[in-house]
């Protein structure tokens, strides 16, 4: 996959719209367009560094993600079970498992999906 159809791609499983990206990584929402979209001139510009990066912790991810180098990160984890039954139960997308896989509260992690489900809720309306 090109570089444009990861944005589109980890952009629409975390259900963030272009403008929405853009503004978070404080770049200008036809840029996110035309890299998504592969237009001609930013192809020849190629993207930089900083716009990659930035993209990419706007939409949670890492560089190499964007990249395609690592396309699926959760793969390589070592994700407790109790998460994968939740994260398949709800069909979240491979970001937000990893982001939860990397939540611990004193050395710990929840133990059943019931609790993964309730931290999963807990963050999404905090950050509604």
């Amino acid at each position: 996959m090109t570089i444009g159809q990861n944005i589109r791609r980890f952009r629409e499983e975390a259900g963030v719209s272009l403008s929405e990206l853009a503004e978070r990584a404080g770049v200008s929402k036809g840029y996110v367009s035309a890299l998504e979209n592969e237009d001609a001139e930013i192809k020849k510009m190629r993207p930089s560094g900083q716009s990659v990066y930035k993209l990419a912790e706007a939409l949670g991810v890492t560089v190499g993600d964007l990249l395609g180098e690592q396309t699926h990160a959760a793969e390589l984890l070592d994700i407790p079970d109790s998460l994968r039954e939740f994260a398949e139960q709800e069909g979240l997308p491979e970001s937000d498992v990893i982001m939860l896989f990397r939540i611990e509260f004193r050395g710990a992690q929840p133990k059943t999906a019931k609790d993964w489900s309730f931290l999963y809720e807990a963050i999404k309306r905090s950050a509604s």
